[in-house]
């Protein structure tokens, strides 16, 4: 159900939507609906969004939202990142409630998976 003020959509730069669906494909299982050349949006990421053409790339070291997935195992996760093309921007690290680590996509977007402290 939509809420006024409640978080319903997200939208990613990406200077290359087709190295975007596969990477994101193959790491996570996420499935893409193509709306034009410059457009894509996600399916089964566990939040609606889109990837739009563009240049630019969102990180935090220029004051990005980060957004952060959730992993069961994180160290298998940090693996496919790795196989799927995705570089390790910062390794395995405990925070307060958990364990996670930072990661680019081909496009240069900084992302971070999350988990428990002891998985």
């Amino acid at each position: 159900m939509k809420e006024t003020g409640k978080i319903n959509y997200v939208e990613i730069p990406s200077r290359d939507l087709e190295a975007t669906k596969r990477f994101f494909g193959d790491a996570f299982g996420w499935s893409f609906v193509d709306y034009g050349p410059e457009y894509v949006a996600i399916e089964n990421a566990g939040l609606d969004g889109g990837f739009f053409k563009s240049e630019q790339v969102a990180t935090t070291h220029n004051g990005s939202v980060l957004i952060v997935l959730y992993s069961d195992n994180l160290e298998a996760t940090l693996e496919k990142v790795k196989l799927s093309g995705g570089k390790i921007v910062k390794d395995i690290y405990p925070f307060p409630g958990g364990r996670r680590f930072h990661f680019s996509d081909p496009n240069g977007n900084e992302y971070a998976v999350w988990s428990e402290p002891n998985t």
